[in-house]
């Protein structure tokens, strides 16, 4: 759980900056987004194997230039 304190004479813009990137490094957006929906495991299968083969497409055509 990301928690930032507000120190003394500290303005409220440098806090909030401090607490997202916080969040940020702890990738608990990403975490949420995750959770928000169900997959069911053969559709988490097909995403998996659907990114596996962009990765892959992506590295081949970097590989050719």
């Amino acid at each position: 759980m990301a928690e930032v304190r507000v120190q003394e004479g500290e303005p409220l813009e440098n806090a909030l900056r401090r607490f997202k990137r916080k969040v940020q490094q702890e990738d608990i957006i990403k975490d949420v987004k995750r959770h928000s929906y169900y997959l069911k495991p053969g559709e988490k299968r097909r995403v998996k194997e659907a990114l596996a083969r962009k990765r892959n497409r992506k590295k081949a055509r970097k590989e050719q230039d």
